[in-house]
């Protein structure tokens, strides 16, 4: 099955991106596990940099979420404002500063076995990042999204230079639809609330 979903804690769930309909199911699976937080402010941290192929999957999904003009998901990390190793520490101060108990999704590349290219893996828990390059980073994110982008081996960060684009792109595109169609959820739960909210102040006023 291209679908996996592990429903013992922490909570896990992987697919592949070429699943018929996965978006929708990145998007069903979302829903189901941060529909109670939606009013913390959640913020994606998208890691990684333009000058490496592989790494290039971060600012990928977060350019591609600005561009879907996502309203209720603060983006940090983009094609033109990477997060990287030099400022992840000052960026996570800054998301800390400005937000009050923001929820942070991190959002990176990695490299796996062959079997698992192509896939996506969103756990509970925070990710290391440039743990697979041999980077000491912090640990960002109450929960984490990794894309397998490229098979893990010797001369890792060779292999993150010479990972296809293509695939990278096309993963980058999975996740950001997955998240936009959790954006608009978000919007209708938000409507749905104040139409309750609504409904009772009217109710109030005409027993008053």
């Amino acid at each position: 099955m291209p679908f996996r979903l592990k429903p013992h804690k922490p909570y896990s769930f992987f697919i592949e991106h070429t699943e018929r309909s996965g978006s929708q199911l990145f998007a069903d699976q979302l829903h189901e596990q941060l529909a109670s937080e939606v009013h913390r402010p959640i913020v994606l941290v998208c890691i990684g940099s333009d000058r490496s192929t592989g790494d290039s999957l971060g600012p990928l999904v977060g350019t591609f979420l600005e561009e879907k003009s996502v309203r209720n998901l603060y983006v940090y990390g983009t094609l033109t404002k990477p997060v990287h190793a030099l400022n992840l520490v000052e960026t996570l101060h800054e998301i800390q500063t400005r937000f009050h108990r923001p929820l942070i999704i991190a959002i990176d590349a990695c490299l796996g076995r062959l079997s698992s290219v192509g896939y996506v893996f969103f756990s509970e828990g925070p990710l290391a990042p440039g743990a697979g390059v041999q980077k000491e980073l912090p640990a960002v994110g109450e929960y984490n999204i990794k894309a397998v982008v490229n098979v893990s081996g010797f001369m890792e960060m060779m292999i993150l230079q010479n990972t296809r684009l293509h695939l990278v792109y096309e993963l980058a595109r999975f996740i950001t639809e997955g998240f936009a169609e959790f954006d608009a959820r978000i919007d209708r739960l938000h409507h749905e609330e104040a139409a309750i909210t609504r409904l009772r102040q009217s109710r109030d006023e005409s027993k008053s």
